[in-house]
């Protein structure tokens, strides 16, 4: 198994998607772990097992067409294996290993057989203390951003998920990177006030263009600084475009993006950019706070 990711766009080669496989049905109202699941939770429509499942093989069928190599998680039964982004990232020709919220840790168990073949100096597992999350680290040619939270917000809220302490490790892995942190905008109740993932509120393309939402962001500095690096090639969206997720695409060549067919508005600047859109319906999956870029898991990516 070769690892290799530098960047969001470079060509897709390897990738896993994660599986809703013995999903474990639909969980308590207390055991849920993010604001928009509580929220279907509560209105009697948090997604089935058959729907996910039909998306995600959906979504595979898409990248295998486009002669990608698909693998997925081995299925643990009874456990939400939906997310694969957040259980590592590759980053550069290595695979760190992150370290999730205890309620999720059990998903590496499905990945961990997918790495058979790699060398062990070129997998990392961060420390205790240390807390990480895929959808939270996008690296960006020698340059790593991280989506994070300080120390208040994250021994407050379940939704914050990677730690400053995670900065300072990663940088101390990557030293010839440079390293970028976000501190995201937090919220255990209204999943338009939170930002679950670095992911869930900045989409980054091959042509120098994002898709943003600004108040994903938690201080304006920080707004201020993608604004000026995306000036004239960037889509805003607001609170309800973020909480369906139309920030959350994947790249599948420099030209090629996956999208969801409803993104009506992002679509067309993605086409009016000069991108081929490719469309498929994760509407149900979404219900979750996550999207395409959540349940994809790149192993290998090279222009």
């Amino acid at each position: 198994m070769n690892l290799r990711a530098v960047n969001e766009w470079d060509s897709l080669h390897t990738v896993v998607v994660g599986t809703a496989r013995s999903m474990g049905g639909i969980p308590l109202l207390e055991d849920a772990y993010d604001p928009k699941s509580k929220e279907h939770i509560r209105a009697g429509t948090f997604p089935v097992e058959s729907d996910c499942m039909s998306e995600l093989d959906g979504l595979a069928a898409l990248l295998e067409a486009h002669d990608i190599r698909v693998l997925r998680p081995q299925v643990l039964k009874d456990l939400n294996q939906i997310f694969a982004r957040d259980v590592g990232v590759v980053i550069d020709d290595r695979f760190v290993v992150t370290r999730m919220i205890s309620d999720r840790a059990a998903e590496w168990q499905g990945i961990a057989p997918l790495l058979t073949g790699v060398r062990d100096s070129h997998v990392l597992t961060p420390p205790a203390g240390v807390r990480v999350e895929g959808g939270d680290v996008m690296p960006m040619n020698g340059e790593i951003w991280v989506g994070h939270s300080a120390a208040e917000d994250f021994a407050n809220c379940t939704t914050s998920r990677t730690n400053e302490a995670a900065l300072d490790w990663l940088s101390d892995q990557y030293t010839d990177w440079r390293f970028r942190g976000f501190e995201l905008t937090k919220s255990d109740d209204d999943p338009r006030a939170n930002a679950l993932h670095l992911d869930c509120c900045l989409s980054v393309l091959a042509g120098g263009h994002a898709i943003f939402h600004a108040k994903g962001l938690k201080h304006e500095e920080d707004r201020a600084f993608i604004r000026s690096q995306f000036e004239g090639k960037m889509l805003e969206v607001d609170a309800d475009q973020m909480y369906h997720m139309q920030c959350n695409l994947i790249s599948i060549t420099p030209e090629d993006v996956v999208s969801c067919p409803t993104f009506i508005h992002v679509n067309a600047q993605l086409l009016d950019w000069g991108y081929r859109v490719h469309t498929t319906p994760l509407q149900e999956t979404a219900k979750m706070e996550g999207l395409l870029r959540c349940v994809t898991l790149p192993l290998f990516r090279q222009d």
